[in-house]
């Protein structure tokens, strides 16, 4: 509950800065900081939005993974184990679509994190990606520490924390990783609409050019 009122206050907060939210164009979500600079001797005010931290992981192929690996791409996290009974089974079938409409598409992955490490070995992972019908790298199973998950899923603006507990949101990137949606995974129409925002996401100006 807490984190719902936190989106709808920023999502507030962004209507009463612009107005009315654009269709072209999704609010940045997140904590901001604006910074004064120097342009052409003038004083202007910088907004700094909340971004992601670097991280390193592995994925299902074995390979190194870090927030350098994602650079120039939208993506959607989540996180989840792979013996989860109850929601995770429901996001990744929801999940699913999303990789069938965009898995050719250059820059735009799926970043899934699990929380269960111990468990969730690289061929577990890769087994879980093979049952779900996963067959390239659009789609990332990663494994890391435990504590630096937790600390990562803070970053996205979900919990994630010991007995294997997580909320059940996909978090939706930019390219200059910065939040720019969050969906329940489990509500195929929130999912539907994330399909929508990544488009919209993909036409921005912004997104063509970052690198």
């Amino acid at each position: 509950m807490k984190r719902i009122l936190h989106l709808l206050l920023i999502a507030a907060l962004f209507y009463s800065c612009t107005g009315s939210q654009s269709a072209s164009t999704l609010p940045i979500l997140g904590n901001r900081d604006v910074q004064s600079k120097t342009v052409n001797g003038k004083t202007v005010a910088d907004t700094i939005y909340q971004t992601i931290p670097a991280f390193k992981y592995v994925d299902q192929y074995g390979d190194s993974i870090s927030n350098k690996s994602l650079d120039g791409n939208i993506y959607v996290a989540d996180f989840f184990f792979t013996t989860c009974p109850s929601i995770c089974p429901v996001m990744h079938r929801n999940m699913l679509k999303v990789y069938q409409d965009f898995k050719n598409t250059g820059d735009f992955k799926i970043v899934s994190y699990t929380i269960d490490p111990k468990h969730d070995s690289v061929n577990v992972l890769k087994a879980y990606a093979d049952k779900l019908g996963v067959d390239n790298k659009s789609w990332l199973f990663l494994q890391g520490q435990k504590e630096a998950t937790y600390k990562l899923a803070k970053a996205h603006m979900v919990e994630a924390r010991e007995g294997n507990v997580h909320d059940g949101y996909f978090i939706l990137i930019d390219k200059q990783k910065r939040i720019r949606g969050s969906y329940l995974g489990t509500d195929a129409a929130q999912v539907d609409k994330m399909i929508a925002d990544i488009k919209i996401l993909q036409a921005e100006p912004e997104q063509h050019i970052a690198q």
